[in-house]
């Protein structure tokens, strides 16, 4: 129970990423950003100067200032700490009782904190959809295409992506802007996305279209 230690590893290149069956094209004009769960907790298990944890933090940060350049909007999942047993439901029995509702746990790692306009979403289950509001906010800014970034890949990430899918929202993966518990899950998570919910792709692949 609780998170692992996550040994370094190296992320994906852009020759190893699997074949997205998904068509779609990300759209500057529908598409938005989420960076997921990057909070002191979640990132701890991994050494923070290594990868997979560094380079993608970096990636990660990329996006979100082109984005913000682009005029695409920039969405966050944090947690609470020491939510009420009944509010995590299934999940404290899977991983235990959380974080604690300290900033040393609860705040967004420094180089990815939010800015003046980015939405921050509580957290409550997996995926980001669940118990928020994120599908009406972009919904309500013409958005139908969610960029997935943060970790961990193959749990919240993969399930947000698929959770889109079932939402008609094109799902992009940015394949070196997320992390996991180890390259097994990391390419896993790729593999399932790719095969049946989304678009799998390199941050520069996405910098790159999104003009």
């Amino acid at each position: 129970m609780g998170l692992p230690i996550i040994q370094p590893y190296e992320l994906p290149t852009v020759a190893e990423l699997p074949q997205s069956r998904g068509p779609w094209r990300v759209d500057t004009n529908r598409a938005a950003l989420l960076i997921h769960d990057m909070q002191n907790y979640f990132v701890r298990p991994f050494i923070a100067d290594a990868s997979p944890l560094a380079p993608a933090t970096a990636n990660i940060a990329r996006l979100a200032a082109h984005c913000r350049i682009k005029g695409i909007p920039v969405f966050y999942t944090a947690q609470n700490g020491d939510q009420d047993r009944r509010d995590r439901g299934l999940q404290a029995d899977i991983w235990g009782p959380g974080m604690s509702a300290v900033e040393a746990d609860q705040a967004i790692i420094t180089p990815l904190a939010p800015q003046q306009g980015d939405f921050v979403l509580v957290k409550h289950r997996y995926s980001a959809f669940q118990r928020s509001n994120l599908e009406t906010l972009m919904r309500a800014r013409g958005r139908d295409q969610l960029i997935v970034t943060g970790i961990y890949a193959h749990i919240g990430c993969m399930m947000t992506a698929a959770e889109a899918f079932q939402r008609d929202i094109e799902a992009f993966f940015a394949a070196d802007a997320l992390a996991d518990f180890s390259r097994d899950k990391h390419d896993l998570a790729l593999e399932w996305v790719a095969g049946r919910c989304g678009s799998v792709a390199s941050t520069d692949q996405l910098v790159a279209i999104l003009v």
